[in-house]
């Protein structure tokens, strides 16, 4: 909804829209850098539901302030035969690539998990994983701050290469090395493909989605993500289970790469 609103503000600034979208994104990751740092101390300090109670709180608040924010609003578009998003030229194999991409951040959060706690440093698995939010929080503002030329459907393949290169790194950390602190700053380095990726995927679903109908566009695109990242937690578990939690890093970074494949391949 927040994307949807930039979009209606800045509609015909692609330089003011990249630079917005690139701002939520980092404010996103600041998000999963700060949450678990927040409920660990509530729940150590007070009592075991106060993140939960605080994280309701904070949800009903900022809920009631952005609905608040009339002015600021896309007005109704009402037309008579308007195109579902799912039909529009491009949206499909992007949407396919949101699966991918949601793949790669849930399996990524389970395989860390249980790598740092196959080590018995399950504590420190959420500084690990902060760590990668803050690669990516570092990246958005600088991504944001960049004037780019070309065309978002241009840079995109380019975006999801480096991030199946980068997502090797985590890979070899663990498999070669089975260094915690190593993994970390892999993670710190991969981190920071994910806020170019974000944003980019963000703005094709933006330009892609047909007159009038971008809300439902981007509920689109960010249930294809949920539903990778349910899929990729499964998946990563399931590798880290039965094969070993280094193993389980083959998972996100083979879910990149089939993003990218999906980029290659597709006709927008």
């Amino acid at each position: 909804m927040s994307r949807a609103r930039w979009a209606h503000l800045l509609k015909g600034d692609d330089t003011s829209l990249h630079t917005a979208n690139s701002f939520e994104q980092a404010a996103d990751e600041l998000c999963f850098m700060l949450g678990p740092v927040l409920a660990a101390l509530l729940c150590g300090t007070l009592f075991p539901e106060a993140g939960t109670l605080v994280a309701a709180v904070l949800l009903v608040t900022g809920m009631l302030l952005f609905t608040a924010q009339r002015s600021t609003e896309p007005p109704v578009q009402r037309q008579r035969h308007p195109k579902a998003p799912l039909r529009a030229p491009g949206m499909p194999p992007l949407l396919l690539a949101c699966l991918s991409l949601g793949a790669v951040f849930g399996s990524m959060e389970v395989v860390t998990i249980a790598f740092a706690d196959a080590r018995g440093h399950a504590s420190a698995a959420g500084l690990v994983l902060g760590l990668q939010a803050a690669g990516s929080c570092a990246a958005g503002l600088v991504y944001g701050a960049l004037k780019l030329r070309g065309r978002p459907g241009t840079r995109y393949p380019w975006c999801l290469a480096a991030m199946t290169a980068l997502l090797t790194l985590p890979l070899l950390a663990a498999a070669t090395t089975g260094s915690l602190l190593l993994l970390a700053g892999a993670l710190l380095i991969a981190g920071m493909a994910t806020a170019p990726t974000m944003v980019t995927t963000m703005t094709l679903v933006q330009e892609r989605t047909p007159e009038g109908r971008l809300n439902e566009g981007m509920t689109l695109a960010v249930t294809g993500l949920l539903g990778g990242i349910a899929a990729g937690s499964a998946l990563g578990g399931w590798t880290a289970e039965h094969l070993s939690p280094a193993a389980g890093y083959g998972v996100p970074t083979t879910a990149a790469a089939l993003a990218l494949m999906i980029a290659l391949t597709a006709t927008p």
